[in-house]
């Protein structure tokens, strides 16, 4: 009797030494994973998983990658966006430029309405983990920011006292970051300064040069330095202005000018930016293109510009695009004008 119960004590002893260091075995799995077996799923995720930080307009970012759902609002954004492959949840449809079909015509991408009366519930419900806001809905980050919680909000809309080439190379370097496409941002960059050195080698600064853009048929004057688009070209360039405005404004729609006064300046170069070719008016019976608003001026026909065939318009879509590749477009037009007339 004595026998049995020493065997019996002898396996009790044996099977529980082996329960608990089947117990520690474990644990110790689960100290060194962060995870037990069975939750293969998690540590999957978690090295899937990472966090970048970038520099906004408002300070440090941090994103977690890989992003998943993605909104933009910034016009300049849309281009480079889509050359990328990067899919949309939402986007201002009616401000993205109608050559960029990719998002213009995607029925999946849910319409924010347009920067004058946005549509800031339908943003949020796209549920979007980021949100690149910008250009026109600028003006509307704190609500932005403020509806989406969620989302990681980030801006890079080139800021006033900057120089432009700058801040668009800055846009397209962070965002190569966020989706890994550092290498496609040097390229842009790459492609950005060959062009603006081509312009900057063939304009002879002997040269005068007015920047103009027409809408609704009217002519407005796009000042040096400050004015839409054309403005920090003449900078960029070193362009000789053929008439300097004072207090001139950086107003979309251009500062009043009269053809009198346009012919008066006799440019040798006219560039033209085309505001109503860029929107949904170009399909409408109402749009009149720039080229027959200022080609077909009577008091323009002796303009050395218009008698010489110097007038540069910029790329139809530019009103509603802007982007680092919008401005590669104008400077290597420019450059092909600049050198055609040598």
């Amino acid at each position: 009797m004595k026998d049995t119960t020493d065997t019996m004590a002898r396996f009790r002893h044996t099977f529980l030494a082996a329960v608990a260091a089947s117990a520690l075995l474990l644990t110790a799995c689960s100290d060194a994973t962060g995870t037990t077996a069975g939750t293969d799923a998690d540590v999957s995720t978690a090295a899937s998983e990472s966090t970048i930080t970038v520099e906004d307009n408002f300070g440090t970012q941090e994103i977690t990658l890989p992003v998943e759902r993605i909104a933009s609002t910034d016009n300049r954004t849309f281009e480079v966006l889509d050359a990328w492959g990067v899919d949309l949840v939402a986007a201002p449809k009616r401000l993205v430029p109608f050559t960029v079909e990719g998002y213009k015509t995607n029925d999946e991408i849910i319409d924010l309405g347009t920067h004058r009366e946005p549509d800031l519930e339908a943003l949020t419900a796209a549920q979007p983990d980021l949100i690149i806001n910008g250009q026109r809905f600028a003006q509307h980050y704190d609500a932005v920011k403020k509806l989406n919680p969620q989302a990681v909000v980030v801006e890079f809309e080139p800021r006033k006292g900057e120089p432009l080439d700058a801040e668009l190379k800055r846009q397209v370097e962070e965002l190569g970051k966020v989706f890994g496409k550092e290498s496609e941002a040097e390229q842009l960059i790459a492609d950005f300064d060959e062009a603006l050195e081509r312009a900057k080698a063939a304009y002879d600064p002997q040269q005068k040069v007015m920047a103009v853009n027409v809408s609704g048929g009217t002519i407005g004057y796009i000042a040096p330095k400050v004015g839409r688009t054309y403005g920090p070209v003449f900078e960029l360039l070193g362009l000789t202005p053929a008439l300097e405005v004072a207090n001139a404004s950086d107003d979309h729609q251009g500062d009043d000018i009269s053809v009198e006064a346009i012919a008066s300046a006799n440019p040798d170069w006219i560039l033209v930016l085309d505001r109503d070719g860029a929107t949904d008016t170009r399909n409408t019976d109402e749009y009149v293109a720039a080229a027959q608003v200022i080609e077909g001026s009577d008091p323009l026909k002796n303009v050395t510009a218009i008698r010489e065939g110097q007038v540069v318009y910029a790329p139809a879509d530019t009103y509603t695009n802007e982007s680092i590749i919008t401005y590669t477009e104008i400077l290597n037009g420019l450059a092909d004008a600049f050198e055609a007339a040598r």
